[in-house]
């Protein structure tokens, strides 16, 4: 399988699947099917991120930060995602194991890692659906004020279940098209918004930067700071992080989808690649606009019941007769497209820490259909914390549920990047040479270097804010819940595993020369090129799917 030094034999890769920790579950054998063929992984790549965080939370950003103080904060996690998707890429192109970041983690790190960020992980996806479930109450609230967001919540939850219960190529197949309907309202609100500043609108005339010259702009101030104006504007920028965080939620989602795409080799770099221009054009000049056409004085913002999303506001400036219920359907159509994915993620997450050992062997069973049943429902029952707001109230619960995921999602992406530069060294110091990696991360290391010390600080800075500041139990609930889990779930994994408790193996971090480049290392088939090459649809929908893939190549 590999020579003294370790490196690559392709032909044992092959033959010999199973994984080193004796688990007998390799890639080819977890039951899953590689049905996501390259448009869907290149659109879910393209738009599968876009939700809730930059749709509905971003206008509480903005109100509290700042347009400049949003944008700030969005264009600094821009720069760590871009280091983090990267990274992923590079290590799932060479191994495309379903749920593959706890997998990855526990070879290249330590088990421990693996342990704890698959939970993460599973967690953060599996909030994710209730967080999406309750705005998706909250923007039908625009149409139907009367009705309970729990009725919405089980009219949009059960088609969902069922459509990942078909298979994976359900999954893939649903997303592409919701992905594409973002992406197009994305697109339309950029050119809208554009036209809004630069006076469309009669009424109100030329906007420019005017809004940045309000009150509260464009820098916003904590109320909770004592201190100095500069130290209560850099207090508010950091509030932006969490919203932020969660708002580039899933843009690692790829590395997931790896293990069950039909070519992971050639679909996997090609859904990457462009990365940094989707985040310019879908994040930075949307919440720029936003910032300069509402002013931070407009209540609409920071609403606690978010009736009224930001996007729906510039539409409503826009003064295009019914825009705005467009943009809130668009919005609902992003609500139902993140839950989507937060049933998918969350369920193989589950299903490859089974397979791993490391969770009850009941959530790895798959069905004919390549299907992880009991993790699906699992995931379903937390999804029922949604009826929680018709209690507590739904606004508070998707407040209270984003700011946990932010740093749910900043542990990932840091814990990804310590796992990348281990496996990149790794890979040299077994004599491999970096061009022979199916697709190779750009400027390495300091992609990974950078987001590290943008998370630590950031972190830092969150927790010296909530310090200063009253406790507030929804907005803090990343610091008393998020990080405390994390540290936890590191800590008892690792003492279980050194006292042999719960079937736990704890090796300590993993020497270069132990690291496993060679299973589940996918090699080629020719059934695989085969399968991208299908006979030609020349139906209506055919033709409109060959549109959209080209539309999709264009930005991508």
């Amino acid at each position: 399988m590999a020579d003294s030094k370790g490196k690559i034999d392709a032909d044992a890769a092959l033959e010999d699947p199973l994984p080193a920790d004796g688990s007998g579950r390799g890639a080819h054998d977890s039951g899953v099917k590689r049905n996501l063929q390259a448009r869907h992984l290149q659109m879910i790549a393209l738009g599968g991120t876009i939700g809730t965080g930059l749709f509905l939370a971003s206008g509480a950003v903005i109100q509290s930060a700042g347009p400049l103080g949003a944008l700030i904060a969005y264009v600094i996690v821009g720069i760590m995602v871009f280091g983090v998707v990267t990274s992923l890429g590079e290590m799932c192109t060479l191994l495309p194991v379903s749920g593959a970041f706890g997998q990855i983690s526990s070879r290249f790190v330590d088990d421990a890692l693996g342990f704890t960020l698959g939970i993460n992980y599973f967690l953060q996806w599996a909030i994710t659906l209730p967080a999406e479930l309750s705005a998706a109450g909250l923007i039908m609230g625009y149409w139907a004020p009367n009705v309970p967001s729990w009725v919405w919540a089980i009219v949009f939850l059960i088609p969902l279940v069922l459509v990942n219960l078909i298979g994976v190529g359900g999954y893939g197949e649903t997303e592409y098209w919701l992905s594409f309907i973002k992406v197009a309202a994305i697109v339309i609100f950029i050119l809208v918004g554009v036209a809004v500043d630069l006076g469309a609108n009669k009424e109100l005339g030329f906007i420019g930067g005017k809004n940045w010259n309000v009150p509260g702009a464009p820098i916003g101030s904590s109320s909770t700071y004592e201190g100095s104006a500069a130290g209560a504007q850099f207090v508010a920028i950091l509030g932006a992080f969490t919203t932020a965080f969660y708002s580039y939620g899933g843009t690692e989602i790829v590395g997931v989808t790896s293990g069950e795409s039909s070519n992971p080799r050639k679909n996997v770099p090609k859904a990457i690649k462009g990365t940094f221009w989707r985040i310019v054009l879908f994040y930075f000049l949307s919440i720029l606009l936003l910032g300069l056409i509402i002013p931070v004085t407009d209540d609409t913002l920071g609403s606690s019941d978010i009736t009224v999303a930001p996007f729906t506001r510039v539409y409503q400036y826009s003064g295009i007769q019914y825009a705005d219920h467009i943009m809130n359907a668009v919005i609902l159509v992003a609500v139902i497209s993140a839950a989507n994915s937060s049933i998918y993620c969350s369920s193989r997450t589950m299903m490859a820490l089974s397979h791993e050992g490391k969770f009850p062997r009941i959530f790895g069973y798959v069905n004919s259909r390549g299907v992880p049943v009991p993790a699906i429902l699992l995931t379903l029952g937390i999804g029922c914390l949604t009826f929680l707001g018709s209690i507590w109230g739904n606004g508070n619960v998707f407040n209270f549920l984003v700011n946990l995921l932010g740093l749910a999602s900043l542990l990932s992406w840091l814990s990804i990047n310590v796992t990348h530069l281990r496996f990149r060294w790794g890979w040299v110091y077994q004599g491999n040479k970096v061009s022979d990696l199916p697709y190779v991360a750009p400027f390495f290391p300091i992609p990974d270097i950078l987001s590290l010390v943008i998370g630590l600080f950031v972190m830092a800075g969150l927790i010296y804010a909530a310090a200063i500041a009253p406790f507030d139990y929804i907005y803090d609930s990343s610091l008393y819940l998020g990080l405390p889990v994390f540290v936890f779930l590191y800590v008892a994994y690792a003492i279980c595993g050194l006292l042999g408790l719960f079937g736990a193996k704890y090796r300590g971090f993993i020497k270069y020369e132990d690291m496993d480049f060679v299973t589940n290392r996918l090699v080629e088939l020719p059934d695989y090129e085969q399968k991208e090459a299908e006979e030609v649809d020349n139906s209506f929908a055919g033709k409109l799917k060959r549109w959209a893939k080209k539309a999709v190549n264009v930005l991508a």
